[in-house]
């Protein structure tokens, strides 16, 4: 990523304050993250919820730091968000950065920015969910495979940064982080998925333990 904190190939200015010190970027940080709208996560938490309880497939997806936050993001999601148990259903998160192979072989064979959208082509289903991550909101396979997920009626969910970028508007539901600095950004869409992954965990627990409270009170 540009020193600069800003968008790399677009025409936005330096992020001010200066940020010359540990200090001041963790000042900027805190101010960014007074302003990320808690209740867009809850609303994007709901959303991945209803996938889960459905047996719905979702797809995240992102390019660079956003490429590495999807992977993450589909293992929190696969592995740890669930109830306690031995053999707990599990959410049917796929992150579609993590074959190499395929994406080289898309972007040999076709173009760069087809590496999400022919993969969700082959993949995607009415009602699943698309995932995208883009700090610019401007990546132009993101852009794509939103398209493609459009189509096919699949549900689309953003992460983003700046103003949105085109993204926005290919999304169902998006969340954007207001801030002109791409780190400070990719920094708070982390904690935008460790909160997701948190929250979905818990609520999934309250659930469990709901219903083990009902059974114990018609079991003697």
């Amino acid at each position: 990523m540009p020193r600069n904190g800003t968008s790399p190939g677009k025409n936005y200015e330096q992020a001010k304050p200066q940020i010359s010190c540990a200090e001041d970027y963790f000042a900027c940080l805190t101010d960014a993250l007074q302003s990320v709208p808690h209740a867009r996560i809850d609303e994007i938490s709901n959303v991945l919820l209803n996938a889960y309880e459905e047996a719905r497939n979702i797809f995240v997806f992102g390019n660079g730091g956003s490429a590495a936050l999807a992977s993450h993001f589909a293992c929190d999601l696969g592995k740890g968000a669930t109830a306690r148990g031995s053999h707990p259903k599990r959410f049917r998160a796929i992150a579609l950065t993590d074959s190499i192979p395929m994406m080289t072989a898309w972007a040999n064979d076709s173009s760069y920015d087809d590496v999400f959208a022919d993969q969700l082509r082959n993949l995607i289903e009415p009602g699943d969910v698309a995932f995208a991550i883009s700090a610019s909101g401007n990546s132009p396979n993101v852009l794509r495979a939103l398209q493609t997920a459009r189509d096919a009626g699949g549900y689309r969910v953003g992460l983003t940064g700046f103003q949105g970028g085109k993204m926005k508007k290919l999304c169902d539901l998006c969340l954007v982080v207001p801030s002109d600095n791409m780190q400070l950004i990719e920094d708070i869409h982390l904690s935008i998925a460790h909160a997701l992954f948190t929250t979905i965990r818990q609520k999934l627990e309250d659930k469990l333990l709901a219903a083990e409270a009902k059974l114990a009170l018609v079991v003697p």
